[in-house]
């Protein structure tokens, strides 16, 4: 029978319900237990795929195609798991499922309301998920803080369903703040006790708190925490800031969460976490040997969760090659106005990312031109790559007016236009090519000396797609088509044979990366970065 545990959160937003979800599934999966992890967020969005990246952050997609919250990103970092659509939840696409029943006719002439079809919606998705996966563990985070009007459903959803399930098989951990103020040094329990009233005023009572601080608890703090919110001595723990959020599963093991947690659910699971290997990464994403500066020029500088999985990507490729990865924020607008060389000297590698929309597009491809110049390696991403070509039509196979159809509809030489079966779709959400496809690699390329193999899967989400009036032509001029669609029909990676590494794919190879199995593509990056200008790092005395 599959065990739940639900996390919530409370006093305030970003305390990391996601980290520690992920990190929790890490610890039972290092058990040898099967885990899974959802979100369920309370936003009437269906998804987070119409949403602007200053929203919700990056857009992290499935294999199945699911546009989901940038949590479900660190659940597969953290995890072995494939997730699917149906991990990820929000009250849009409750209620519009419920909606949808009620038009049918399902409910047979009865009142709709929120409780019991909403709330029963929800319990049948909890279930749905660990029916589907047929896992050991379901943690379901809910999104949202204790206290908001919207994820009132959910929250009822969750004291029902831990009321069927029984308190053997269905457990509430709640994230909390436990501040420290400066002025008396002194930590504050108040704000704690207060979100577990109103956590208990809902009808639920947290089995475990975690809680969130700048420094580890004294034992009274956590006596104090037992006593007033009513758990047991041993089920309030520390949920120390950590330099790297890779840390936190090994936090929490040293503390016995895992153990507490198996002893709670009585889970049947190996004696002991298995997670030397974990470990190692963690000390080397301490220990680096080197160090060097990579740019990223893009949109949506100024929110880096906008980003979150390249960012992850590059922790992951810089421990590979024993190395500091350096992020440098390069805004393409102000490229614009400044001049690629004036922001971008000094970095030992460029990488352009995905986006959507003509804004800073001119930047991007002043960048571009600067790194294919200057031979400096360049990665492109999604957009990234679709700027690439046009770079290149522009500035090699001289066509100086080529641009894509998206930003201009106009242009005498539209070298990206829109996928053929995009022409008619007139809904935003869910309509891109999305999800895992296939793609041959060139033996003969840099794409294939990072995979080492001929055909890969790998993760999309676009509308647009290199015209294919133009392949001859790009080739003629040098650009190599080195990925392509089993069919011949999508270019899907382009590279520049003459320059040390200068590569554009138009799928997201960051959605895939994992801490212990860095993506290809950005581990052969910063190798190349590295070879182009890293610094050794001189340990200190």
């Amino acid at each position: 029978m599959t065990k739940f545990i639900f996390v919530t959160g409370g006093v305030v937003s970003s305390l990391g319900k996601g980290i520690a979800s992920a990190s929790i599934g890490r610890l039972l999966e290092s058990r040898g237990l099967k885990v899974t992890i959802a979100k369920f967020d309370p936003y009437l969005n269906v998804d987070p795929g119409t949403m602007s990246p200053y929203q919700h952050g990056e857009v992290f997609v499935l294999d199945d195609g699911g546009e989901t919250d940038l949590d479900l990103g660190h659940y597969e970092r953290f995890l072995t798991a494939r997730l699917t659509r149906n991990n990820s939840v929000s009250s849009g696409k409750i209620y519009n499922s419920v909606i949808s029943k009620e038009r049918r006719g399902d409910y047979l002439g009865k009142t709709v309301q929120v409780v019991p079809h909403i709330t029963n919606e929800i319990k049948e998705s909890i279930l749905a998920i660990s029916k589907e996966q047929k896992v050991d563990v379901c943690i379901i985070e809910v999104g949202g803080t204790i206290g908001d009007i919207e994820s009132l459903p959910f929250l009822e959803a969750v004291r029902q369903f831990r009321y069927d399930m029984g308190k053997e098989n269905a457990i509430n951990i709640h994230v909390t703040l436990v501040p420290y103020i400066d002025a008396s040094g002194e930590m504050k329990t108040k704000p704690t006790q207060k979100t577990v009233a109103e956590l208990r005023g809902i009808g639920i009572q947290p089995d475990v708190i975690l809680c969130r601080s700048e420094f580890p608890m004294p034992e009274d703090i956590k006596a104090k925490i037992s006593l007033f919110c009513n758990v047991e001595p041993d089920a309030v723990y520390d949920a120390v800031d950590a330099a790297s959020i890779y840390e936190v599963p090994l936090l929490f093991k040293a503390q016995g969460l895992d153990d507490f947690l198996v002893r709670k659910l009585h889970l049947k699971a190996s004696p002991h976490a298995q997670l030397d290997k974990w470990s190692h990464f963690v000390r080397q994403v301490y220990h680096p040997k080197k160090e060097l500066e990579i740019a990223i020029a893009g949109k949506y500088v100024e929110l880096h969760d906008a980003y979150k999985s390249i960012i992850e990507s590059f922790i992951h490729a810089g421990v590979a090659n024993a190395t500091k990865v350096k992020l440098r924020w390069v805004d393409s607008e102000e490229v614009e106005k400044k001049g690629a060389a004036k922001l971008l000297k000094g970095v030992s590698g460029i990488l352009v990312p995905g986006g959507f929309g003509d804004r800073g597009i001119e930047g991007k491809i002043q960048v571009i031109k600067y790194a294919r110049e200057k031979k400096i390696p360049f990665f492109g991403i999604c957009l990234g790559m679709q700027c690439a070509v046009i770079e290149f039509a522009r500035h090699v196979m001289k066509l100086p007016k080529a641009n894509s159809g998206e930003f201009n509809p106009n242009t005498p030489d539209e070298v990206i236009s829109m996928m053929a079966d995009q022409l008619n779709i007139k809904s935003l959400g869910g309509t891109m090519r999305l999800g895992t496809y296939p793609c041959k690699v060139e033996k003969n390329s840099k794409a294939y000396q990072a995979y080492k193999q001929a055909l890969i899967h790998e993760r999309h989400r676009h509308r647009y797609e290199f015209n294919n009036a133009y392949r001859e032509r790009a080739k003629a001029a040098g650009l190599k088509l080195s990925g392509v669609s089993p069919d011949g029909k999508l270019v899907e990676m382009v590279e520049l044979p003459n320059h040390p590494w200068f590569v554009g794919v138009q799928f997201h190879p960051e959605l895939k990366s994992r801490p212990l199995a860095p993506h290809p593509l950005f581990r052969e990056f910063v190798k190349a970065a590295v070879k182009y200008g890293a610094k050794p790092i001189m340990k200190k005395k």
